[in-house]
């Protein structure tokens, strides 16, 4: 077995390390065996050259004299670029207060990984759909650590298990059994009738502004939507979010909106900012601490109802909500969820259920006063399915609608309501591209600029959900698209967050017709709340008298 010295491209070769290569090894597994030893993440892309030649065999390799430099993708191994930033403050007034723009911005400066330093705290962000595999892999090198300078760290809840708490836990492993059968495809369908209640509900909502001629602001208005909903599904409460027009906000809902206002916020100006014991990182805490209770009133609620206990697939199909299914499901083993996780895992549950649900709702009514043909096109496929006012939404239904399916996945490509979902590096690494990250940096796919970057998508900025049909978009890299991320810790609740778009939005279309109202006004994002939302987006919907016939 021989002894050879590598070193990595780009530092001293004074570093270089002692490595037994055995004789018959394969080119693969010569690249395994380095690539272990300099944590690169991505074994393919290691290569070796020496100062006059390419290595590009083992037997090149175990016949070079003196040490081998060690490259990635063709690369040296390089510091991870970024702007310099101010003192103290770094970049944060090159970020906000847009931050998808100059995020853009930097990717075109600086390729598909670069690093920003707000007020003390550095997180890196990249573009590159190989590279967010790897940092969503839950791997040796990658978890969902939740330390000082993530974008949860102020809303960080360790008994919480799911979004809000880290990996490597034992609470993550308990609550990572009990919730995922309550989100999955058979009882997401279960939800289906308390989905459509919630949107046939709103109607007279809908149809009093129309009959002011009155437009509205659709986001307050898919809040109130996407919240009704939940509350039913997950806590048994019924929110009355559209007992009139002005209706308010629930206590609940409005708590969950200012935490994910002010966890951006406070994320913003750095980790030290988190720790203050006054001003918004107290009104957080004591938002936290009141949610907790009301959350605590409906598990006692249900408890008080009475419930049997049963096995956890059973329990998601009989449950008539989650706050019933946790206090009922029982493991294999005879155990239940432990008190302090089910409340905190339906707290998570509760905000993850209509937060998303609601910005994304916002950019799908958007996209129907925006984007000319959609509208009619959704109507259209609604009439030649048999669609009427009386239909009841089934996954059967709803998997024929392939064109409201192309037109979501669009509006999630183009207008991604999540954008900052950060892991963290369990150990100094390399990326690929040859990027040194340091232990315990928080890296961020950017999913926005994932699904925006023309080197994946032809031309991305053409909202066009025909490009779903194509070859291109059917091979894509599977890193490509990541509305929810990936790997084991992407969001569970996926499936229901379709099923309510897809429930709630051919009811809308069916029964109105939007139109935009200003359109002399450019729709922004509020730059501090957690997720991607049209702030001033006004529309009207007026009732349908008419609709298209039959396509033959």
């Amino acid at each position: 077995m021989a002894s050879k010295q590598f070193y990595l491209l780009g530092n001293d070769v004074s570093t270089a390390r002692d490595i037994e290569v055995p004789p018959d090894i394969d080119e693969d597994c010569l690249k395994d065996l380095v690539a272990s030893y300099f944590a690169i993440v991505q074994p393919k892309g290691v290569g070796f050259q020496t100062e006059t030649q390419h290595l590009s065999t083992v037997s090149d390799v175990l016949d070079a004299k003196g040490p081998i430099a060690v490259t990635v993708d063709g690369k040296g191994i390089r510091e991870v670029p970024g702007p310099k930033g101010l003192p103290y403050v770094g970049n944060y007034f090159e970020v906000f207060p847009d931050h998808l723009g100059n995020h853009q911005r930097m990717f075109n400066m600086y390729g598909p990984v670069f690093q920003t330093t707000n007020m003390g705290s550095t997180v890196y962000h990249t573009n590159d759909p190989e590279i967010a595999a790897s940092v969503f892999a839950e791997s040796e090198f990658f978890s969902k650590k939740i330390l000082p300078g993530h974008p949860l760290y102020p809303i960080k809840n360790k008994q919480a298990g799911v979004f809000l708490g880290d990996t490597d836990t034992e609470e993550w492993r308990t609550v990572h059994k009990f919730l995922p059968p309550a989100f999955g495809p058979k009882a997401v369908r279960h939800y289906a009738p308390t989905m459509q209640v919630a949107v046939e509900d709103a109607f007279k909502v809908f149809d009093e502004l129309d009959e002011r001629g009155e437009a509205w602001n659709v986001y307050p208005y898919m809040l109130k939507l996407g919240s009704q909903a939940v509350g039913k599904l997950v806590l048994g409460i019924d929110f009355k979010h559209f007992s009139s027009v002005d209706q308010h906000l629930h206590e609940l809902v409005l708590l969950i909106a200012q935490a994910l206002s002010l966890n951006k916020k406070i994320t913003s100006m750095g980790s030290w900012y988190a720790m203050l014991p006054f001003g918004d990182p107290k009104r957080l805490r004591d938002i936290r601490d009141r949610m907790d209770e009301l959350i605590n009133e409906s598990i006692q609620n249900a408890k008080r109802n009475g419930v049997e206990n049963l096995e956890l697939q059973e329990a998601a199909m009989k449950a008539a909500n989650m706050v019933d299914y946790a206090v009922r499901a029982t493991d294999n083993k005879g155990q239940q969820l432990p008190k302090e996780n089910l409340i905190q895992a339906l707290v998570v549950a509760t905000g993850a259920g209509f937060t998303t649900t609601s910005s994304l709702l916002s950019w799908l009514i958007y996209g129907l006063v925006t984007y000319p043909g959609v509208q009619d096109r959704l109507l259209q496929e609604l009439v030649d399915n048999g669609f009427d006012e009386n239909t009841a939404m089934t996954a059967d239904l709803t998997n024929r609608l392939t064109f409201l399916d192309k037109y979501i996945k669009e509006t999630q490509r183009v207008h991604n309501p999540s954008f900052q979902p950060g892991r963290t590096a369990m150990q100094d690494l390399i990326l690929p591209g040859g990027y040194k990250v340091p232990k315990d940096t928080v890296v961020i796919p950017a999913l926005h600029h994932i699904h925006n970057n023309p080197k994946l998508w032809d031309n991305p900025a053409r909202f066009n959900p025909d490009r779903w049909d194509t070859e291109e978009v059917k091979n894509r890299h599977k890193a490509s698209y990541i509305p929810f991320a990936t790997g084991p810790r992407m969001c569970i609740g996926f499936n229901f967050a379709l099923q309510e778009v897809k429930v709630f939005l051919p009811k809308l279309v069916y029964r109105y017709k939007f139109s935009r109202e200003r359109e002399e006004n450019t729709v922004v994002y509020d730059p501090m709340f957690q997720l991607i939302r049209p702030n001033n987006l006004y529309v009207r919907a007026e009732r349908r008298v008419k609709w298209p016939p039959r396509t033959e």
